[in-house]
């Protein structure tokens, strides 16, 4: 059975830099996104669409009335349209690509569904009236999707063959340890916003009821604790003469930990003014980025023989995440 796929796989043929690009501007959307929903917050535009798919009862676009935080709220909603754009070149560049391959078609698919339950649980955050727990999920939601994009980009540059480790199994958990205790950093720090000083509109928003202070105490301390095992990790990866692009990646990772701990500190000194919490949210972003590609250049993946003929089609139902 032929499918729009499967004829245009007869026709484009794009190169492997291509596809590279492709994942690329769908990782560099996916962070751009989760700068602007940051944009959302701090202008207090998150109600500035007072309801969700609409704008209004009566609308699907901002009227005159909103002002300017209807239009922030309606642009954000819009650059979803260019995030799914950047992530169907993606699809199609993998699916087009020769020899075809799948895992990243699936990937890329991922990505889609990702993206669309990100969007509905926005909805969602707007139909609740900026709900912080709701408002965490959906930052965490759209750093899911930075991981699968992030993911995408990296198995783009390697093979299709199963992953080899690089270093012994201790040094992988170390790796992968790290970004657990990351992990946990970026949740407290949406518990941090949570409770803090920008709710994300003027109205009664309701707030994480838990002193803001403790909150980012221990904000804090998973953040001494990160940036003492990415030390360790540097030290460690050293010692057993690890691959250079995981030492680099490591030393990546120490520096942007230590710019992301200096803005966090300023802003908490400073009362939390809008635009330092904006570049600490796009610092969340990186960090998470250059956190998940140390475990990614620990293993690496060969080449396989391409398949004699290509399947007629890819489709979501068939799609999951490979290993």
């Amino acid at each position: 059975m032929r499918t729009p796929f499967s004829l245009l796989a007869e026709r484009w043929h794009p190169s492997a830099e291509v596809v590279r690009r492709a994942a690329l501007a769908a990782l560099v959307m996916s962070v751009v996104i989760v700068v602007t929903g940051g944009a959302v917050r701090l202008t207090g535009s998150g109600l500035g669409c007072k309801t969700w798919p609409t704008c209004t009862g009566d609308s699907v676009t901002p009227t005159p009335a909103m002002g300017f935080h209807g239009i922030i709220e309606f642009t954000n909603r819009m650059l979803t349209y260019v995030l799914c754009a950047a992530v169907g070149w993606a699809i199609l560049a993998a699916r087009c690509a020769t020899p075809w391959r799948r895992s990243l078609t699936r990937l890329g698919w991922w990505q889609f569904w990702v993206v669309m339950s990100n969007a509905v649980l926005g909805g969602i955050t707007v139909l609740v009236r900026l709900n912080p727990y709701v408002v965490a999920a959906h930052m965490l939601s759209a750093l899911a999707l930075v991981w699968v994009a992030l993911l995408t980009w990296e198995r783009a540059k390697e093979g299709d063959g199963p992953p080899r480790p690089l270093v012994a199994q201790p040094v992988l958990r170390l790796s992968q340890l790290l970004v657990g205790v990351t992990g946990a950093l970026v949740v407290a720090g949406t518990m941090v916003t949570g409770a803090g000083h920008h709710p994300g509109d003027s109205s009664d928003v309701p707030r994480v009821p838990i002193n803001y202070d403790r909150l980012a105490q221990l904000h804090t301390d998973f953040a001494c604790l990160t940036v003492g095992l990415s030390l360790a990790v540097i030290f460690v990866l050293a010692a057993v003469k690890a691959p250079p692009a995981a030492r680099a990646r490591a030393r990546e990772l120490f520096v942007v930990l230590l710019a992301q701990a200096a803005v966090g500190f300023v802003q908490y000194f400073t009362d939390a003014p809008e635009l330092l919490v904006g570049i600490h949210m796009l610092g969340a972003a990186l960090t998470w980025i250059a956190v998940l590609r140390i475990p990614l250049a620990l293993r690496a993946r060969d080449e396989v023989e391409a398949p004699a003929a290509l399947p007629a089609q890819e489709t979501p139902e068939t799609a999951a995440t490979p290993v």
